[in-house]
């Protein structure tokens, strides 16, 4: 024992000596309870990791070692088979008696599951949850054997089923199952603040009056006595100010008999000029509320939470107000998963996330379309981003007393977890759920749908002002305002927030200020948001031409600047969060990148795009000049004329009227500003070239990135040097494959001396909005865009390259015909074109030699399906290379080629 007292002496002045007295006290609540096997060395609350030690199994039989959080989907989700496990699985772990527990209150507490959980300890269940976003709390006091040593088994079976009384129901991203976020163990002492609240904590903070004079708070704290004796004691709290100073106290005397819960209230003597919380200035206040025993003095209990002083208003024709002054609410909304890891992600990059949306210049967060990790609101609070919260009805609803049971039990669950934030301004319960509506051809049943649509948001309405009527109410609803207004969804919250997509999934970009001015006209009096805007932006893509469907990053630059101008036009707009902060999973989605969403301004992975550029510009109130196109750092074009170089633009997003760019220290001259843009066509030579973007009023402000340039010749006789070439048939983007360092181009019509297809059309894709190709999922193949496009019924395909060796491959896909697959929901105005299916047979001759014979793509590969043939081939005698389609049925197709010289 003497050892153990002197390494623990050390180990404490080590401690102290290198983290403080705040570290060391972390470390007491964490260690010593384990440490100790007689009485521990202080009373109260310790919640207590316990991540780690984890077993995983999906049949309860075998098992792997896991650390929460933890998701079994974080692989098949992205995989070409559709669908992903959505069945049972089971975790468990030892929890070891401990004798020093015996008289605690032991809890498990889980941040989040999904979606459906029985906990059991020694073999009896100890607890269930409904709902896959919202914290709960499991007692298991009566269940945990004390004896020294005892190996007590904890075992939680979890599922993410489809189950129609629990939403979502559906949507458009991936319900990943598991225990995805931390689980803790609780231990108190039998007086302690009440945590079987909806999964709270038992104290709530209300600041009923706050201005700069003054500022009043009251507190309802949940009490209760788990143990067999009476107990009399203190309530007492303090709110502190940013400084550590107490700046009010009040103490009141509670006796509780055994088994009895009460609530109590307090009401603090008042705060004379409060340090008020904003956007630009969040000062935190602390409240600290103990419940002190009246015969020892001793802490049973101790909750801290967080206290912004505040006050804000929704005005339906000037906008917001935060402490009397008009902001605007600019924004993101936010999935919670990353890539690689699902929704199982560690705090440090969820709270990058949030830092990430500050250093955009952005003020909210829309935690959309459920209730995310506690780290995500604590983030707001101390950054300064005001924040909306919902539960996830999203699309549709069943109407069944469960799902409207498990609806109300979700919203006190989010509203009584979160209610401390003084981030948190916006409660919401709806999303686009009149996006699929039900009984289409039964217009009578539809009605009664739609009654029960109502009927279960005016509950959800009332109840949540119940629980808050400090707070704003919200739904958002996708862009059919007749609908929504006839259906009478408009009438019930208290703000409307509009997902709006004109010029993307349906209509033109003009379509998006008319929408505003309209709701603005018809509904006068109720306060507008825009809780999404956004175009895909697949990185990999790049446009000059760019269209609308194209996923190119320039078309998503053109698409924000068109809303960014509408929103910020209009006063009477409140805000808007553009949709989203990062690209995020979503199984069902085919497209350039299967099964993400890339309307992010940042990847999966967390990169910021162009797009996350242009809105540091339009957002941030100092000076800012960034080259949007720095990420495409390896870039290729063909030569102008018989240049040696190949002019193409590049853009600067900036806040500033002018700035000066700079290639390899040489000015390309002043451009204005447009739209936050400015850009120059800039003419780029072999291998790598310096770009630096000044303002030229202050030089010291600039951004500068490299440019390693491919260059191509105009004609092939002008490079001796030439290697390879890709080449994108029926398509006029460029495209960087990143896993072979691969650069693709645009086609060309046959030009002499040079490469291009003869005769043909581009392919088209099957509906209205897809300007060409294809949105299918290639199987075989992670480079999608190389196979989603090509040229139709070409009668030749010519390549004037020198004498040589060379490699050529050419690339398929059957694009038409396979199983008919449901078009997402999301593509409001996607007209579906029949496709016309039919054998494809064609023969292909390369320089005069039957290269492929009876060649049918589906037959031999099936549809939608990637497929590569490559030859070597000797070209002599200035023949160049010449591919001859032959048409047996049908018509001939190529998707894409490339050729390689050998020596």
């Amino acid at each position: 024992m003497k050892k153990y007292n002197l390494f623990t002496g050390r180990l404490v002045k080590h401690i102290l000596a290198i983290y403080g007295q705040n570290v060391f006290i972390l470390f007491t609540l964490l260690i010593c309870p384990f440490f100790l096997q007689g009485q521990p060395i202080f009373s109260g609350r310790q919640m207590i990791g316990f991540n780690d030690q984890w077993s995983f199994s999906k049949d309860n039989q075998s098992w792997e070692s896991v650390t929460i959080p933890h998701t079994w989907n974080a692989k098949d989700v992205m995989d070409d088979t559709p669908g992903y496990y959505r069945e049972t699985s089971w975790y468990k772990r030892i929890l070891k008696g401990n004798p020093a527990l015996i008289g605690k209150s032991l809890f498990l507490c889980f941040d989040g599951l999904n979606q459906e959980a029985e906990v059991y300890v020694n073999g009896k269940l100890a607890g269930t949850h409904a709902g896959g976003y919202t914290r709960f709390i499991v007692p298991v006091t009566a269940l945990v054997n004390h004896k020294a040593n005892f190996k007590n088994e904890v075992l939680v079976k979890v599922t993410n089923r489809f189950n129609e009384d629990i939403a979502p129901l559906t949507a458009d991203f991936t319900f990943f199952g598991g225990i995805y976020r931390k689980v803790n163990l609780l231990v108190t002492e039998p007086v302690h603040f009440y945590n079987g609240d909806y999964g709270a904590d038992g104290v709530y903070i209300q600041t009923p009056t706050v201005s700069a004079e003054q500022a009043s708070v009251r507190i309802n704290s949940s009490l209760e006595n788990s143990g067999t004796t009476a107990s009399a004691f203190q309530l007492k709290t303090t709110v502190y100010n940013q400084q550590g100073k107490a700046v009010s106290t009040h103490t009141l005397n509670v006796n509780l008999k055994p088994g009895e819960k009460r609530v109590v209230t307090q009401d603090l003597p008042v705060i004379k000029k409060p340090e008020l919380w904003s956007t630009k200035n969040p000062v935190l206040h602390r409240a600290v509320s103990r419940i002190i025993d009246a015969k020892s003095s001793s802490v049973l209990d101790q909750v801290a939470n967080s206290i912004g002083f505040r006050w804000y208003k929704f005005d339906a024709k000037k906008g917001f107000f935060l402490n009397g002054e008009p902001l605007k609410l600019m924004g993101s909304s936010r999935h919670q998963d990353y890539e690689g890891l699902g929704n199982a992600v560690p705090d440090e990059l969820q709270i990058r996330d949030v830092t990430l949306l500050k250093a955009m210049g952005g003020n909210f967060l829309r935690v959309a379309h459920y209730p995310q990790d506690p780290v995500i609101l604590e983030a707001c609070d101390r950054l300064g981003i005001l924040a909306s919260v919902e539960i996830p009805i999203v699309n549709a609803i069943t109407e069944s007393e469960g799902f409207t049971e498990n609806c109300k039990h979700m919203q006190i669950e989010m509203i009584r977890q979160n209610f401390n934030h003084p981030s948190v301004i916006i409660w919401a319960y709806m999303n686009e759920v009149l996006l699929r509506p039900k009984f289409e051809t039964d217009k009578p049943r539809q009605e009664q749908y739609f009654n029960n649509v109502r009927a279960l948001a005016q509950q959800l309405e009332n109840l949540t002002r119940r629980e808050d009527p400090s707070r704003y109410t919200m739904m958002a609803l996708h862009g059919d305002f007749d609908r929504y207004h006839k259906v009478g969804l408009t009438k019930i919250p208290m703000i409307i927030g509009w997902n709006l997509y004109q010029g993307w999934y349906g209509g033109e970009l003009k379509g998006f200020g008319q929408f505003l001015d309209k709701h603005h006209r018809e509904l006068p009096d109720v306060p507008l948001l825009i809780t999404e805007f956004g175009a895909d932006a697949d990185p990999r893509i790049r446009s000059f031409s760019p269209l609308r469907f194209d996923k190119s990053v320039e078309y998503a630059i053109s698409f924000s600047q068109v809303y960014l101008n509408d929103i910020l036009s209009r006063p009477f707009v409140s805000g808007a969060m553009v949709w989203n902060l990062a690209d995020f999973s979503s199984e069902t989605r085919a497209e350039t990148m299967p099964h993400i969403n890339n309307k992010g301004l940042l990847t999966l992975g967390r990169k910021e795009k162009d797009t996350y550029y242009l809105y540091q510009a339009y957002l941030m109130d100092q000076p800012f000049i960034k080259i949007a196109s720095r990420n495409w750092k390896e870039r290729t074009g063909i030569a102008d004329s018989a240049s040696l170089f190949c002019t193409q633009p590049v853009q600067v997003a900036t806040n500033l009227d002018v700035v000066e760019l700079f290639l390899n220290g040489k000015s390309l001259g002043l451009q204005s500003s447009k739209n936050r843009i400015c850009e120059w066509q800039v003419p780029f030579t072999a291998g790598l070239n310096q770009l630096r973007a000044v303002d030229p009023q202050k030089p010291m402000l600039s951004d500068q990135t490299s440019i390693d340039f491919t260059l191509l010749p105009y004609l092939f006789s002008d490079a001796r040097d030439f290697t390879t070439m890709h080449i994108l048939l029926g398509a006029n983007r460029y495209f960087m494959d990143g896993e072979q360092q691969v650069l693709w181009i645009p086609d060309q019509p046959y030009r002499k001396g040079s490469f291009g297809h003869i005769g043909g059309a581009a392919f088209k894709g099957g509906n209205s909005r897809i300007s060409y190709g294809s949105d299918k999922n290639i199987l075989n193949t992670d480079l999608d865009p190389i196979y989603q496009t090509q040229q139709v019924d070409l009668k030749a395909y010519r390549m004037d390259v020198p004498d040589g060796e060379y490699e050529l491959s050419l690339y398929f896909a059957e694009l038409v015909g396979g199983t008919p697959k449901e078009m997402l929901v999301y593509n409001l105005d996607n007209q579906i074109v029949k496709e016309i299916g039919g054998q494809r047979i064609f023969t292909l001759n390369l320089n005069g030699k039957k290269f492929l014979d009876n060649f049918n793509i589906a037959e031999e590969y099936g549809y939608a399906t990637a497929v590569k043939k490559t030859i070597r081939i000797d070209v002599a005698n200035g023949q160049g290379l010449l591919l001859d389609f032959i048409p047996v049925k049908g018509a001939p197709v190529l998707n894409a080629i490339s050729v390689r010289k050998l020596n």
